[in-house]
């Protein structure tokens, strides 16, 4: 069961437009800590924004900490961390890479979760990297994305999250640090009305509380489950979770990603379009600009937003944060948007014609959806890593 904190005051925050001014605003009025993970620091626009916010606050005697994934933002090395570190900034990197043809064991277990905590009092987590939603290489701009703002009782568990990641990382990296405080004085104080937990997947002891969320709350749904994911390539128990919702009349909907971006996964995920569609569920193909949203609502009081994406990448490898919110208000709002989405941005696949796709794009589907499985069950030796860059 998941455990939901009352007291929360959270923002949805639509697009990079929306969550990097927060951002670098609550950055911008730290005056003592801040924590900054994500997958991707890139160096364009957004990404130099950013930086600098960082910069100014650790000059005043911020005490700043940045944690990078070591694939994500191969490049941050080149590009910010000499300027940062010159400002004061402490950087860590997460499993970095060691060379362009390394096919260890383990590769695809990344950091790649976005969240940031401002003086344990202000937290953000969502998909969005550090990336100008203008800069999609290939793709209609602009990028379609979804974070929160948290402030209450809540920020003190992401705040502890953050603490304990970067230990570990100081740890494996030998960068040997003394352990931080684990207490907050703002960790019981409310201010809001809105019930939230913090959900987060690694490989110890939090494997399945991403997933197992979504199942209890699709387990439970009695109206309408509505799910928009940029990567969609569920297990068994998750389609079947699905179906079963369908079958006993809930309006389960979902919107994907409908532009090429990794042609092999892609054409994987289309695979299990003619069994959901078939029972029910209806599909909608998103080609305005480029998906990259990871977020849910169920029977308009259950929600989800946050870094995971429904694959097995997200599910099995990666380390990840989504936030839980049960509130009518804000389930509705972020039903909207998605809707929204759908409408404005989506194409509806019907079951009638995807049924009579010529038999050789279904076969090359079905052999795309063979091999991912068979890369994924190696643990990624062989994948290759233009499969990761941009999720």
């Amino acid at each position: 069961m998941t455990r939901l904190l009352p007291g929360n005051d959270i923002q949805l925050l639509v697009c990079g437009m929306q969550y990097f001014p927060a951002l670098e605003e609550a950055i911008d009025r730290a005056h003592s800590e801040i924590f900054l993970e994500t997958y991707i620091f890139d160096d364009d626009d957004t990404g130099r924004r950013i930086a600098a916010a960082l910069a100014r606050a650790a000059r005043r005697g911020v005490r700043v900490r940045v944690l990078v994934d070591g694939f994500g933002a191969r490049d941050f090395e080149d590009t910010h961390q000499s300027a940062l570190e010159a400002a004061g900034v402490h950087v860590l990197m997460f499993r970095p890479e060691v060379g362009r043809m390394s096919f260890r064991r383990n590769r695809l277990r990344r950091m790649h979760r976005k969240m940031v905590v401002v003086d344990a009092q202000t937290g953000f987590v969502g998909g969005i990297n550090i990336i100008d939603d203008m800069h999609t290489p290939g793709h209609t701009p602009p990028r379609f994305d979804y974070a929160v703002r948290v402030r209450g009782p809540l920020v003190a568990r992401m705040h502890l999250e953050c603490q304990k990641l970067w230990e570990r990382v100081a740890w494996a990296t030998l960068q040997f640090r003394p352990r931080l405080p684990r207490t907050s004085r703002y960790a019981n104080r409310h201010t809001g009305k809105m019930r939230a937990a913090l959900l987060v997947r690694d490989n110890l002891r939090h494997r399945h509380d991403i997933e197992n969320a979504y199942l209890q709350a699709i387990d439970g749904a009695f109206e309408e489950v509505l799910i928009a994911n940029a990567y969609f390539l569920p297990g068994r128990r998750f389609r079947q979770a699905l179906i079963a919702a369908a079958a006993r009349g809930v309006k389960v909907t979902l919107i994907l990603q409908g532009r090429v971006e990794y042609a092999l996964l892609h054409y994987a995920s289309q695979a299990l379009y003619g069994s959901l569609l078939s029972q029910g569920i209806r599909i909608f193909e998103y080609r305005r600009s480029f998906l990259h949203a990871k977020a849910a609502v169920v029977d308009q009081h259950w929600a989800t937003v946050g870094s995971s994406n429904i694959d097995p990448f997200s599910l099995m490898l990666a380390r990840e944060a989504n936030i839980v919110v049960h509130d009518i208000g804000f389930a509705n709002e972020l039903r909207q948007s998605l809707r929204a989405a759908a409408r404005h941005g989506g194409r509806e696949l019907r079951h009638r014609q995807w049924k009579t796709r010529p038999l050789h794009e279904r076969l090359l589907r079905w052999i795309a959806y063979g091999m991912v499985r068979l890369m994924i069950g190696l643990a990624g030796e062989r994948v290759s890593r233009h499969m990761l860059r941009k999720k």
